[in-house]
């Protein structure tokens, strides 16, 4: 069985394999592989063919993702202090925690909810969060929104894509194609608005010198 096939995963796992794969994906480093976008849309399609049932699926996807994001962030707040005295190595840097630490501070929240359409960045962004001791009321606040646009969104778009699309399967893997670059739109939204928003600062900071 190919490990990052989608609909091998679920055919053969089921129900709870694709939950226990949200949740690992959303918060621990074991489930940095896993491809969580490509599953909650199989697993809607699947539905739409009452393979699975949708109830469960939004349900259980939604409270996967929101549970491993909460176990990632805690798992943050524990190795925090450690990280911060660890030494440089061949991969790990200081200046990417103060990196991350300055990340967080400004634009935290809305780290939460973009990163849960970014593969490998949703499941480390929690564990930063932790690790920078966001608030955690703020941090469980987005994480919940993140999981509901992220998981019910992605399996609801599935099943409308499954129920209005006869023989989808052979649009299966455009279908994902379509969903990855669609996740990068937001992100590159917010990207270019933090870079004005530095120009704007850096500006500013030149006509208060001069």
């Amino acid at each position: 069985m190919d490990l990052i096939d989608p609909e091998g995963l679920i055919r053969t796992f089921g129900t709870v394999g694709l939950l226990l794969a949200v949740f690992a994906e959303s918060g621990l480093l074991v489930g940095l592989l896993l491809p969580g976008d490509s599953l909650l849309f199989v697993a809607g399609l699947l539905a739409s063919r009452g393979a699975l049932n949708l109830p469960v699926i939004l349900l259980g996807s939604f409270a996967a993702a929101v549970a491993g994001d909460q176990v990632g962030y805690a798992f943050g707040t524990r190795v925090g202090p450690a990280l911060f005295r660890r030494p440089d190595g061949r991969i790990f840097r200081q200046s990417h925690v103060a990196k991350a630490q300055g990340y967080f501070d400004r634009y935290g929240p809305r780290t939460i909810v973009l990163a849960r359409f970014i593969p490998l960045v949703r499941t480390f962004a929690p564990i930063l969060a932790g690790a920078s001791r966001m608030n955690h009321r703020v941090f469980t606040t987005y994480n919940v929104v993140g999981a509901l646009v992220w998981a019910v969104g992605v399996v609801s778009l599935g099943y409308v894509l499954g129920e209005a699309i006869p023989d989808i399967d052979r649009y299966l893997l455009p279908g994902v194609g379509v969903i990855v670059l669609a996740s990068l739109v937001p992100v590159s939204l917010e990207i270019r608005k933090m870079r004005r928003e530095s120009r704007a600062r850096a500006l500013a900071g030149d006509e208060g010198q001069g």
